[in-house]
């Protein structure tokens, strides 16, 4: 059954799970003592070169699991048969999930996410990701398509705070955001014609803010599912800002 307590829990399980990929960030990972490996996935085409000799002698201490397969194989698992070099890492991250079972976890809670709607530089992204981390937001909801997605890149401009910062993963990010909405959360847009602003808002009701493409904003079908409208105040003419500093600025502005 679909809804037997073993089901979810495998479920639980595989929604926990981030596949990074690339010789250094996987060797970055595997010297990292606090991150939870579930597998090491190696090409069997791989050159046996100092990188990745040293990849396997830490998997080896740690008592990882290593999968060998070939390249077409290692090249699914990991998504990126361009940028992989032949080596994917399985972690389990206790914060990396699936945003609808948050909801249910947690729909009576009070709470402040960051919904991501079609940001594509992975610099923003990992920017936006430290923030979050650094700012207290307890999460953010990343769509699996449409956004960047999860790579050394990211992994970088991050400078490590991905592994802490709670990832909630959906397949498009409307619906889900209208689910929230339904469930009393607040789902906030930002726009320079709205009226109320982040400091006058109520920041006793679940809340979530949504972040646009790095050009065009909000996208039509997310923005529909948005309760509210929020603006930040700038002066001299200034119209939009970057959204990784937006984004800076939703996860401090308790701080000051």
């Amino acid at each position: 059954m679909t809804d037997s307590p073993e089901y979810l829990k495998k479920r639980a399980f595989f929604d926990s799970l981030l596949t990074i990929y690339g010789r250094k960030p996987v060797l970055e990972a595997l010297e990292d003592g606090s991150l939870p490996v579930h597998k090491l996935h190696l090409a069997d085409s791989n050159r046996k070169d100092q990188l990745i000799s040293r990849i396997e002698q830490l998997a080896a201490e740690r008592q990882i699991e290593i999968a060998h397969c070939d390249r077409k194989a290692l090249s699914r698992i990991s998504k990126n048969a361009k940028q992989d070099q032949g080596v994917a890492l399985d972690l389990a991250l206790p914060k990396y999930g699936d945003a609808e079972t948050f909801l249910k976890e947690n729909r009576k809670q009070h709470f402040e996410l960051l919904a991501l709607d079609g940001i594509t530089n992975p610099q923003n992204l990992g920017m936006i990701i430290r923030s979050a981390c650094a700012g207290g937001i307890d999460g953010l909801i990343l769509p699996r398509k449409g956004c960047a997605q999860i790579d050394p890149l990211v992994i970088k401009a991050s400078v490590g705070t991905l592994f802490k910062t709670r990832i909630l993963r959906c397949d498009q990010l409307a619906p889900v955001l209208k689910k929230f909405s339904e469930q009393g959360a607040r789902v906030c847009a930002l726009s320079s014609h709205a009226s109320d602003t982040l400091r006058t808002i109520d920041d006793r009701e679940p809340t979530i803010f949504v972040l646009g493409n790095e050009t065009h904003g909000v996208s039509p079908a997310v923005e529909n599912a948005c309760t509210h409208r929020l603006r930040i105040p700038m002066q001299n003419g200034v119209e939009s800002l970057n959204v990784a500093i937006t984004a800076a600025l939703i996860s401090f502005r308790h701080q000051y």
